[in-house]
């Protein structure tokens, strides 16, 4: 699978831009603020609808524009496919393929496949829990795009449900009655929605980690594929449905008191540990050297691309602005460990951050140009 051609139209920095690829190695180089990140980054949302820098779709729209449009040949097996989305803000964005529509954006979801490095990977490792959910969320809509439909689902019901019991803390008599006899309604909702993401994070973390014990190993000094782990935190015990039911009624108080749900995978975590056995195992989060987490985030994109490359395609490799936070030991293991995919696309701030092993096509970025470099040797 590769992108053979990208067209963007007031989205981030560009009025319209046509940049025409190929398969291997592509590098955009220019420096920073001049839009080089703006065009990995598209692809990237066309691949998950969602972006690795920002929240929203507001800040993806160039500035005094009313939508963008993103639009990629996409190559697979052969046969090409043009997919676009149209970013709407305040309104539903709209999505087609090869100029039909689609009955919804998210529809869009996991046709193109995109695996990105980037330094802000860094927060899977040291930041919140809600970095790691949202890693494994946007991992497990790529393999099973339905997905995304639960997760959607499931964010919904919680809004309405936290909704719900700040009202019920608010209300007397018959009405709170009444709103506690709908929260029981809302409870069946989040079960049922919950069970079914939080199972599917389970499978997912169980079918990666075998895949992050080896790529930890390829890209740290002197490790083995045992020393790094990860493991799906919950405090809800199988079946899920009957321990989720009973922990929602045995938290009620609780949970109207402070007006926000208190149990569900939007709680959960997944555990980082580093050591060679059980007993010197250490969370990676406020034990790891810097070294160390840097490793185990690139652990985590590399298991990823290697999980997603198992299930039939080669996703997309994006590296943004990656090199320039790794020492050249480490520089050169990733190089080498992503150098056979067959679409990897760079991001530098100057060429020399590029690995030799990854030369291939150069585009200079500039003052929202965007220009092939002609006559560059081939790579050995």
């Amino acid at each position: 699978m590769h992108v053979s051609h990208l067209t963007l139209h007031d989205f981030r920095s560009y009025g319209d831009v046509e940049v025409p690829l190929d398969a291997g190695v592509t590098a955009f180089v220019g420096r920073n603020g001049q839009g080089k990140t703006n065009l990995v980054e598209a692809i990237d949302y066309l691949s998950r609808l969602a972006s690795h820098r920002v929240a929203t779709d507001a800040p993806l729209i160039r500035a005094g524009a009313e939508q963008a449009l993103v639009r990629a040949a996409v190559v697979r097996d052969g046969r090409t496919a043009v997919l676009e989305v149209e970013l709407n803000p305040g309104r539903a964005n709209r999505a087609r393929i090869n100029k039909s529509p689609l009955p919804r954006a998210r529809d869009l979801i996991g046709v193109l496949r995109a695996v990105v490095f980037s330094p802000e990977d860094l927060a899977l490792v040291k930041g919140d829990p809600s970095e790691r959910r949202r890693f494994l969320d946007d991992l497990l809509v790529l393999r099973t795009p339905r997905l995304a439909g639960v997760r959607a689902d499931y964010d919904r019901v919680l809004k309405q449900r936290n909704s719900l019991l700040k009202t019920i803390f608010a209300a007397r008599g018959s009405s709170r009655d009444a709103a506690l006899a709908t929260l029981a309604v809302w409870d069946d909702h989040l079960v049922e929605v919950g069970t079914e993401l939080l199972e599917a994070r389970m499978a997912l973390a169980a079918d990666l980690a075998p895949y992050v014990g080896k790529a930890y190993e390829a890209v740290a000094r002197g490790a083995s594929r045992d020393d790094a782990r990860i493991a799906y935190s919950t405090p809800l015990e199988k079946p899920i449905a009957d321990s989720f039911r009973a922990e929602l009624a045995r938290r009620q108080n609780d949970e109207i008191g402070r007006g926000l749900t208190l149990v569900g995978p939007h709680r959960d975590d997944l555990l980082l540990t580093l050591g060679p056995g059980e007993e010197s195992r250490l969370p990676v989060k406020g034990y790891a050297s810097h070294g160390e987490s840097w490793s185990f985030a690139l652990a985590l994109r590399l298991a990823s691309y290697d999980l997603l490359r198992g299930d039939g395609d080669d996703p997309i490799l994006i590296l943004d602005d990656v090199f320039a936070e790794l020492d050249t030991e480490r520089r050169d293991q990733l190089a080498e460990l992503v150098a056979g995919a067959e679409q990897v696309l760079v991001t530098a701030a100057v060429e020399a951050d590029v690995p030799t092993l990854l030369a291939g096509a150069t585009f200079m970025v500039a003052g929202g140009e965007v220009t092939r470099v002609e006559g560059r040797p081939d790579p050995d």
